[in-house]
């Protein structure tokens, strides 16, 4: 199994426009995005989509086009952009099968997982709304 990397290219694409904004250039392409993150701009496009969906970037057509952060870097927090990309999706999953009802702990391994699991991720969620891309720059910038 491998783990879900949304989030992080996400908060990769955003970071990386926030330094370009701090450097006095305001609108960027998948392509340049693309560069950093070292994917292939398809990917960066279609994560750019779903920021735009949510209202965390901009696309400027026609001549000069690009994309640009919609809020300055303070106010976009982890947690936004996490319901940006990850709409919806649990944090773990359970089983893919109904586990066998007849044995004591298939029948209660479900509900006492999803309260667990419930619990980590209202905590993980009120952690990421403490943290804005202005955060993870600072930090990135730092290491």
């Amino acid at each position: 199994m491998s783990a879900n990397s949304r989030l992080t290219v996400a908060v990769h694409v955003l970071t990386w426009m926030a330094l370009a904004r701090g450097r006095g250039r305001e609108l960027v392409t998948s392509d340049q995005i693309a560069t950093s993150v070292n994917t292939n701009p398809v990917v960066i496009r279609r994560t750019l989509g779903q920021l735009r969906a949510a209202g965390l970037v901009a696309v400027q057509h026609g001549t000069g086009a690009g994309w640009r952060l919609a809020r300055a870097p303070e106010e976009l927090t982890l947690l936004q952009v996490h319901d940006a990309v990850e709409r919806d999706q649990p944090l773990f999953g359970l089983h893919a099968n109904t586990p066998n009802l007849d044995c004591p702990v298939g029948r209660g391994i479900r509900p006492a997982l999803t309260q667990v699991y419930d619990q980590v991720a209202d905590s993980m969620k009120r952690e990421l709304a403490r943290t804005s891309i202005a955060d993870v720059l600072r930090a990135t910038l730092a290491a």
